[in-house]
Order: C-alpha cells, then sequence, then structure tokens
C-alpha cells in the first residue's frame, strides 16, 4: 500500500495534523505552523532552537509554566534570561541591555495572570533594532482578538489546550512564523524531539476552531459585565481588566486587539489571607479550572483525593454514605430515602461551610460568571 503523498512516518506528518497547522497558519497571517504536544512544548522547541549563550528577554508577568521553563531548563542548560521590570518599554530596553548576546524576546499580551497590555508594535520594532527575534504568547487572546504577526512579531505560540480547542478535552500547542525560514529549525525540532500531536488531537482542536468567534464574544462580553459588576464591590480591592477604562492599558488594547477577552484578574481587601478565605470557606476545597473552557467549577477534594477517606475523617465518611446511597436499587428506594442522600451530578457541585461548620452541598451553574458569584 503507498502512503499518501508526502506522508510517510506520522511523527513526521501526517494530513490532520498538515490540516490542523494550514489552519493556524491562516487564522495567524502567518506563512508557516507547526504543531505541538502542549503549549509548553511548542515554548520548548522555540527556546531550543537558540544555543547556549544565547540571550533572553523576558515579560516581567508570565505564565508560571514558562517561566518554569526559562528559569529552571532552560537557565541552567545555558540560555542567558533577563526579565523586565514592569511592561513599560525601558523596561525591556534594560532587560535586553543587560544580555551579552541578545536574541529573542518573549512577551504575553495580556499577560497571565496580571493582564498587563505590552505595546507589540513598539517591542517588535526594539527587537527588530537589537538583532532580536520577537516572539509573542497569544494564549490569552487568540488569534480571533490579536493577530501579532500582523503588528510586527515574527513568532506566534499558543497553548490550544485553551481557547482554541475550548472543550477541554485535548491538550496541544502551536508556534507560528511570519516567513517559512523562521520555522525550519523548529520544524526539525518538531520531528527530532517527537513532541507532536495525534491525528485525533489535531481534529479535536480544529473542530475547536470552528466555534472561536462566537465563544470568544461570549467570553468578552461576560468578562466585561462581571469586571463592571465587581467594581466597587464589598471586599474587592482592585479589579483588573483591559475593557475597563481604569486599566492603563485599556486605550493600547483597544488598538491592538479586536476584544478585551475573557479573563478577569481581581484583588481582595485582606491581600493573601482574603484570597484564602474566599476559595476556602472553611471547607477543604481546590480550584479546579482552564482559560477557555467552558465552565468552572470549584470541588471538595473528595471527589479526587481518596487519601482522604483512607484518613476516616467525617468528610470520608459522608462520602462513603453517600456511595452506599447510590447503589440502592429500585427495590430499595423506600428504605434508602429515608437513611441516604441521592448521589449528587459529578462536576456540578460547590462545597461550602455553614455557621456549624459542617459542609454542605450546592448545585452550581457551572458557568464562568456562576463560578465568578460564589
Amino acid at each position: 500500500m503507498r502512503p499518501l503523498a508526502g506522508f510517510d512516518y506520522s511523527r513526521s506528518g501526517n494530513p490532520t495534523r498538515a490540516g490542523l497547522e494550514a489552519c493556524l497558519r491562516s487564522l495567524e497571517g502567518g506563512e508557516a505552523c507547526a504543531a505541538f504536544s502542549s503549549g509548553l512544548a511548542a515554548c520548548s522547541a522555540v527556546l531550543q532552537s537558540l544555543r547556549p549563550g544565547d540571550g533572553v528577554a523576558a515579560s516581567h508577568d508570565l505564565y508560571g509554566g514558562t517561566f518554569r521553563l526559562l528559569d529552571k531548563v532552560f537557565a541552567p542548560w545555558g540560555l542567558e534570561v533577563a526579565f523586565a521590570q514592569n511592561a513599560g518599554l525601558d523596561a525591556y530596553e534594560r532587560a535586553i541591555g543587560a544580555l551579552r548576546r541578545p536574541r529573542l524576546l518573549w512577551i504575553e499580551t495580556p499577560t497571565n495572570p496580571l493582564l498587563d497590555v505590552l505595546d507589540i508594535v513598539a517591542l517588535s520594532d526594539l527587537a527588530r533594532k537589537r538583532g532580536m527575534l520577537s516572539v509573542v504568547d497569544n494564549t490569552f487572546a487568540t488569534s480571533y482578538l490579536q493577530r501579532p504577526l500582523e503588528l510586527g512579531a515574527d513568532l506566534v505560540v499558543h497553548s490550544t489546550t485553551k481557547y482554541a480547542s475550548g472543550h477541554s478535552d485535548v491538550v496541544s500547542g502551536a508556534v507560528i512564523a511570519r516567513s517559512g525560514g523562521l520555522l525550519e529549525g523548529i520544524r526539525f525540532l518538531q520531528n527530532a524531539t517527537g513532541a507532536i500531536p495525534g491525528p485525533l488531537d489535531c481534529y479535536l482542536v480544529q473542530r475547536g476552531l470552528k466555534t472561536l468567534a462566537v465563544r470568544m464574544d461570549r467570553h468578552c462580553a461576560n468578562a466585561q459585565a462581571l469586571a463592571e459588576s465587581l467594581v466597587g464591590a464589598k471586599g474587592i480591592r482592585r479589579v483588573v481588566y483591559p475593557g475597563l477604562d481604569s486599566h492603563p492599558g485599556h486605550a493600547l488594547a483597544a488598538r491592538q486587539m479586536r476584544g478585551f477577552g475573557g479573563m478577569v484578574s481581581v484583588e481582595l481587601e485582606g491581600g493573601a489571607e482574603a484570597a484564602r478565605r474566599f476559595f476556602i470557606p472553611g471547607a477543604n476545597l481546590r480550584l479546579r479550572g482552564k482559560s477557555g473552557r467552558r465552565g468552572i467549577v470549584v470541588l471538595s477534594s473528595r471527589h479526587y483525593d481518596s487519601r482522604q477517606r483512607a484518613a476516616g475523617n467525617q468528610t470520608g465518611a459522608r462520602d462513603r454514605r453517600r456511595d452506599r446511597a447510590a447503589q440502592c436499587g429500585d427495590r430499595k428506594r423506600g428504605r434508602s430515602d429515608r437513611r441516604c442522600a441521592a448521589s449528587p451530578r459529578p462536576g456540578r457541585l460547590i462545597s461550602q461551610a455553614d455557621r456549624s461548620g459542617r459542609a454542605r452541598e450546592e448545585q452550581i451553574g457551572g458557568t464562568c460568571q456562576t463560578k465568578a458569584e460564589h
């Protein structure tokens, strides 16, 4: 059986991945695209294309995984890394000036999680004058709201796990280049290191991209309404959202973005302790969420931490009673209704503590806005 023209080994290329790369390239207005198994795999390939001794100037506010990659992986490997101290152009000039061999300028805009807005045109011009490539992580904005290549950037990276796929059922990433030549080394690493998405992953991202525009419009509208409702609310010290006139980057965001995005940050009165009380109101909770998914839900840790059950604490005891109730058949329904609580629908619960300190369960709507109200 003869292979399809141009494809002989799926790691090197396959029709589904080629289709996704063509779609992402078109959305960003680039000439070439390489898809990866995660956003960090895409970031890693860009950084691996450099050489020990090369310098990277990076945003003052970065996604934690990118910071870890720079600080804990590539700095020991031999890259020289300098972080700008704020969002101003002069801060990036100082960071570049601290490098002995500047090669790459890495920015996010809006940044994660402080939502600072950076001037892509000005920073790309600065990088070009210093003989550097400019890279923009466009995950938060997406290609629907912002097109960095048209604003002067050389490379765009995405965690397509987030808004691009939009359904929380795939992990993947991508690098898109202004010109094909800029991606040659990255494409070599894509094949050589093997951090590629499978055909099903590529299909799932393409499926999500079909609704990207309508989803992002709704994300932006919901975020704007939520941010405006939180301004001046009791217990809120500051609301950070580029769509608010009070945001220092509001005018810049209006120039370089179609909309202001779906992420909102808030600073609570009382600092870190207030934040802990907000997310953990007397019960052992963990926040579960991902930017770009359809709903964000806070779940009690007992839904996925079996160690608590083994400890035999009160939470585990209530779980065991609930599990037994879920197994009650129709034949025993009369008795079980008197002594057993019906098993809740998974993924639709938020645990809180009442005044007596005992946990109670509430079903919630599950949307980002509903979650924020809790």
